[in-house]
């Protein structure tokens, strides 16, 4: 049985995305996050055989290796990485704290890379026609105050997917990035009443993203169905203009 690995399993987008994965087709799902949570335990329970929570931390980016070595490997072989997982780091450019900065950077850019690596390995090694999904943050299209690094961390990761995929194209893998608006979730809950509002009217829809559309996405872009689609930033956004 093939293995789908989804980074940020334990709350939010990354919960979903793995849930709709056991629920709706026949891949093992690999989830990584720095813990376990009641979505954790609750697909645990639900897919005893087929899901696999590991507990890592994504700031440990030279971890990546003996990670995919002793635990990712002999679970393969691989044929899909969502890249889902993030920190932010809200605050002016002016006040940037380097020791923030690096570990967001980590989290962001470096580990998604660096476990990049070692899936495509995975994928070269079983000959497989596998597929990376990159999930980004539509702060890097429109400028919100306070988001300058978070969004140069996601440009980076979008910049990444799209020359991946050209390296990769010919030998059967695709590689996408996904461009989510404002959704509720967890690293939107600290934002006011206010906030949210003043994001929600910048969209063409007035309104968060719907989770369940970025889920849809995703599922796609992994699947048979995009075979013809690679090097693509789609946007689910509401229309935020």
């Amino acid at each position: 049985m093939s293995a789908i690995v989804v980074t940020g399993d334990s709350r939010g987008l990354g919960a979903a995305v793995v849930a709709d994965l056991l629920e709706s087709t026949d891949h093992d799902g690999i989830g990584l996050s720095r813990s376990e949570t009641e979505q954790v335990d609750t697909l645990s329970a639900d897919y005893p055989n087929r899901y696999h929570h590991l507990t890592f931390d994504l700031v440990e980016t030279p971890e990546i290796e003996a990670l995919y070595k002793d635990e990712l490997k002999p679970r393969g072989p691989i044929e899909g990485l969502v890249n889902n997982a993030a920190i932010g780091y809200d605050d002016l450019v002016t006040n940037v704290d380097i020791g923030r900065l690096e570990q967001m950077m980590h989290v962001n850019v470096l580990s998604p890379i660096v476990l990049t690596k070692y899936v495509l390995r995975d994928m070269l090694l079983n000959r497989t026609d596998g597929a990376l999904v990159h999930v980004s943050s539509v702060s890097t299209a429109t400028g919100y105050k306070g988001l300058s690094m978070y969004a140069a961390s996601k440009a980076a990761l979008e910049g990444f997917s799209r020359n991946v995929a050209r390296e990769w194209g010919e030998r059967g893998i695709r590689s996408n990035a996904v461009v989510p608006g404002f959704m509720e979730t967890d690293m939107t809950a600290d934002l006011s009443e206010r906030q949210r509002d003043r994001i929600y009217e910048r969209t063409g829809l007035g309104e968060p993203t719907d989770i369940g559309s970025v889920v849809d996405t995703i599922h796609f872009l992994l699947s048979d169905d995009a075979r013809s689609i690679t090097g693509e930033t789609v946007r689910i956004d509401s229309g935020t203009l």
